[in-house]
């Protein structure tokens, strides 16, 4: 697991990198929000979508809204690096959207957005 700390005017952002899911449930969630946190102080975190176990995609498993819940409730900014554009469903969709609307979790293309999207977000 790589943890890549980088900062962007007065924030600062760690980028992981992983060849293993590192988001799978609620508490992997919690896990990588303290780790993240004791290791480096920050609470804006990027990580790759393969880093993200496959279900957090399919809205109706409810594996999104948990882990998305504990990012909020512990303070901490996720964003999702990768390629969304395959995923057909509409619900999956507006969600990516209206999140990229938000300032809590964002869905991006590149490593370089994700460090500009969670150094922007309030």
């Amino acid at each position: 697991m790589r943890i890549e700390r980088k900062e962007l005017g007065e924030s600062a952002v760690v980028v992981m990198g992983s060849d293993k899911i590192l988001l799978s449930d609620a508490q992997s969630a919690v896990d990588l929000i303290m780790s993240v946190r004791y290791e480096t102080g920050c609470s804006r975190i990027a990580v790759p979508k393969p880093a993200v176990e496959e279900d957090f995609f399919r809205l109706s498993s409810g594996i999104a809204g948990e882990i998305l819940q504990k990012f909020i409730n512990y303070h901490a900014k996720l964003a999702i690096i990768g390629d969304f554009s395959g995923y057909t469903s509409k619900p999956l969709k507006d969600f990516i959207y209206e999140s990229n609307n938000g300032k809590d979790v964002f869905f991006v293309g590149s490593e370089q957005e994700a460090v500009e999207r969670l150094t922007q977000a309030g």
